[in-house]
């Protein structure tokens, strides 16, 4: 028999939604800013090596950037929020995709982070 969770119908309890957030907030950390450039306060994170794999690495990461936005949607984030948050994967995904160029902007723009953060922002603001 199936059961289904609180959470597979938008309704989120609170330790539910911190918990959830934290996993977001783990995941673009992975993405983004998991590992340093020796020498240097140059961080970058999965999203960077993946994207080295011509044509199909972009891609991938592309995909989990979306799961993110896909999740700010499932607790509850506004269209202006998940539209901001879908601009922020697209330029990624586009910029990244360009060899040489696209890697160094993944460093930099760090979409994931861009993206929690919003989140971050609008479920603080609204007291959720």
């Amino acid at each position: 028999m199936r059961t289904f969770s609180s959470t597979s119908y938008g309704t989120t309890s609170v330790g539910s939604r911190a918990e959830r957030l934290a996993r977001l907030d783990m995941l673009a950390s992975l993405l983004d800013t998991a590992l340093v450039v020796p020498g240097t306060n140059i961080r970058f994170g999965v999203d960077a090596i993946i994207g080295l794999v011509p044509g199909i690495g972009d891609a991938i990461t592309t995909v989990v950037s979306l799961y993110i936005v896909h999740e700010a949607r499932q607790l509850g984030a506004p269209w202006h929020v998940v539209s901001r948050m879908l601009a922020n994967v697209a330029l990624d995904g586009v910029v990244g995709a360009v060899p040489i160029l696209g890697d160094a902007f993944d460093v930099m723009w760090r979409a994931n982070r861009r993206n929690v953060a919003l989140l971050r922002r609008h479920l603080e603001r609204d007291g959720l």
